[in-house]
């Protein structure tokens, strides 16, 4: 039987990372799984992208030497330490491309909305799901949010972004409620309210927030200022 620590998790797309490592906040991502109780996760697909194939790039290999050593010093974990295994993943992945893809048209073809890397998050937190573990996606790409949260919303967005009319199957909708998600915003407003953050200056969340939002995370700057009233 799981211990409550191991059925609370927050799976984390590659957007994440990267907005913590471009922004060199390793100590405050470690501090932050010191107080989590519970596991934090990475798919394969997700591993890829921040480092099996960046530590091949002179100008990422650093942050991608960084963030393997997050996963030899297990803060970040594989699922198969939730005894979930890569063909259960695979074999939801491929349902949920099937439908993410086939969701939104324009122009006469489908439209591609999300990554392997993003969809395997989603598969993965659908098996956790179906298993009873509670768990929540860290993702700051906003397509991947909005598909999940207001997928009507995102049909205006793609009119916007490709000036064309979108046509959506909105009985896929459905297939995409029941997840939750976090920003790496939210995660860094959690770290500097339980006092993880080192630098003491009464401008160090506006800093970390406006440093997230220029290294891609999906936040505004209304959002920021909200965030900020909640100190």
């Amino acid at each position: 039987m799981k211990t409550d620590n191991e059925n609370k998790v927050i799976i984390f797309d590659a957007s994440t990372l990267i907005s913590f490592a471009m922004n060199g906040l390793f100590e405050e991502f470690k501090n932050l799984k010191k107080i989590f109780k519970g596991k934090f996760i990475i798919t394969k697909d997700v591993k890829r992208e921040i480092i099996d194939k960046p530590i091949t790039i002179k100008r990422f290999k650093l942050e991608a030497l960084k963030l393997k050593q997050l996963v030899d010093e297990k803060i970040l974990e594989m699922p198969d330490s939730l005894g979930v295994t890569d063909k259960e993943i695979s074999d939801k992945c491929n349902e949920i491309l099937s439908i993410a893809n086939n969701t939104f048209s324009g122009r006469g073809e489908n439209i591609k909305i999300v990554s392997v890397g993003e969809i395997s998050c989603l598969g993965l937190s659908k098996i956790l799901n179906e298993k009873g573990v509670r768990n929540v996606v860290a993702v700051d790409e906003r397509t991947t949010r909005m598909l999940g949260e207001k997928p009507e919303s995102l049909e205006k967005l793609l009119r916007k972004k490709l000036h064309t009319k979108i046509i959506s199957k909105k009985e896929n909708f459905k297939f995409f409620r029941g997840f939750n998600f976090v920003r790496s915003s939210e995660l860094i407003y959690i770290a500097y309210k339980k006092k993880l953050i080192e630098l003491k200056n009464g401008m160090v969340l506006d800093a970390l927030l406006w440093a997230l939002k220029y290294k891609g995370c999906a936040i505004s700057g209304d959002e920021i200022e909200e965030i900020k009233k909640l100190k």
